[in-house]
């Protein structure tokens, strides 16, 4: 029997960019593929005609491609009713699929009845009571109908990739409805016909659609269809606990990427949080790949902490060399016109980045001087007291010439402490602040060199 390969899919809908949460998913489908060389689909479930817009599909694209995810199939469910509207049909000519005619206020106080008598508030199939006559009088009234699915009300059962043995008791659930009365067909029947159509091996998602997968199973077996493998990882939120939802632009991919975080530290940070394995910033998925066990992932919320990010981001950007960030330094206008050689800068600033954007900081401090940028809270800022200020205006008295080289700042403060009797932080903090502005940085070793003769005079009294 030939071997099935293995693809997987990511279904964002196109209503708001993907955050954090939705890049977890993309990236645990498409680390599964990756790992076992399998394909990635990505299919937008944009049956939501009034809230789904093009540009939309494109931004989600833009940012998984920026997160190194290629899908091998790109397509869109409104393309595909035909699909949906002949599965439909073959559920209800097997009398799965069954029309509805109840209001949503109807449908509610019948579920208030039932809970008052101490009854599941579960759909109780009245309209399969209708007779040809009931329905006939129902369309006369102008109502139309949506259409349920009946389930088997049995135990459906499957081993998760995550969880293990699940069971979900579909007798303890209503009837779902996969078709508006407009017409417009819910996500779960589009989802479960695709699935077939596209060969899907194995279906990775969110922890809340465990009871959801009951349901599925049992429309893809009425379908006919092979049943996949379903793995259902944890959730992630806030610190604080908050859900992440599209509305948490903060979180957004276009938001992170905008911020100037490394695609591989988001990366490898959205799925190893939550999991037994340590969190580690790799450097390509590929790398990650190997690192991703779904077994492995707890079934406790995964909280996302964005100092976390920041410290893995710090990680890879220390470690770039300048070759692999000079197109992007030069889109900061490092070098532009300064003479300053950019790769020494590079080397100079890159232990003190977080991101590579905050390059441009640096340069500005280093080409044009300290005034140019505001001093943070408790950093340098209050005017240099009289005896720093004769200190400083024999610092510059005392400048050795040029040419400056990575020995030159050892050799000036060492011949100011001689000359001055000053040590430690009053020697070096006072010279630092002239300089930078800012109380801490890159070492003044290798910046002093890029700032030159003629700059660190001017910035000296």
């Amino acid at each position: 029997m030939p071997s099935v390969t293995v693809t997987v899919r990511f279904a964002p809908s196109p209503t708001g960019r993907i955050h954090i949460g939705n890049a977890r998913a993309a990236l645990f489908n498409a680390l599964f593929a990756l790992r076992l060389g399998g394909r990635f689909v990505l299919r937008f479930d944009d049956t939501d005609r009034e809230r789904s817009r093009e540009d939309l599909k494109l931004a989600i694209a833009d940012d998984l491609a920026w997160l190194g995810i290629r899908p091998d199939l790109m397509l869109s469910q409104s393309d595909r009713t035909d699909l949906y509207d002949q599965a439909a049909e073959r559920l209800k000519a097997a009398g799965r699929l069954y029309a509805c005619y109840e209001t949503p206020d109807e449908l509610e106080r019948r579920r208030r009845r039932q809970l008052a008598r101490g009854l599941p508030p579960i759909y109780d199939r009245a309209a399969l009571k209708l007779t040809e006559a009931e329905h006939a009088a129902l369309a006369a009234e102008g109502r139309r109908p949506h259409w349920r699915f009946r389930l088997d009300g049995r135990s459906v059962a499957w081993t998760d990739l995550v969880r293990g043995e699940q069971i979900v008791d579909t007798a303890s659930l209503s009837d779902p409805v996969l078709i508006r009365e407009d017409g417009t067909y819910l996500y779960t029947l589009p989802s479960v016909v695709d699935d077939i159509a596209l060969g899907i091996s194995h279906v990775i998602r969110g922890e809340d659609h465990v009871t959801n997968t009951g349901v599925q199973i049992e429309i893809f077996e009425a379908l006919g269809g092979p049943v996949p493998a379903f793995g259902h990882y944890n959730l992630i939120s806030t610190v604080s606990g908050e859900a992440l939802s599209k509305r948490l632009g903060s979180l957004s991919i276009g938001s992170l990427r905008a911020a100037g975080y490394e695609p591989m530290a988001v990366a490898s940070l959205s799925v190893l949080i939550g999991s037994a394995e340590e969190i580690h910033a790799y450097r390509s998925l590929a790398e990650l790949a190997g690192h991703v066990d779904l077994a492995r992932v707890s079934m406790s919320t995964a909280k996302f902490d964005p100092h976390e990010l920041d410290t893995l981001n710090a990680r890879l950007v220390h470690g770039l060399a300048f070759e692999a960030v000079a197109e992007r330094l030069a889109d900061l206008g490092i070098p532009g016109a300064s003479g300053i050689d950019p790769g020494a800068f590079w080397d100079a600033v890159r232990p003190n980045l977080v991101t590579v954007p905050e390059a441009a900081q640096w340069w500005r401090i280093v080409v044009e001087g300290p005034q140019m940028v505001p001093p943070s809270e408790g950093e340098a800022g209050a005017a240099p007291t009289p005896a720093d200020t004769a200190f400083l205006a024999q610092a510059r008295a005392m400048l050795p010439p040029e040419p400056w080289d990575e020995t030159t700042w050892g050799t000036w403060t060492k011949a100011l402490q001689a000359a001055t009797g000053r040590k430690g932080r009053d020697l070096f903090l006072p010279l630092r602040r002239a300089l930078t502005g800012v109380d801490h940085g890159p070492e003044l070793k290798k910046l002093l060199p890029l700032i030159g003769w003629r700059r660190t005079s001017a910035r000296l009294p």
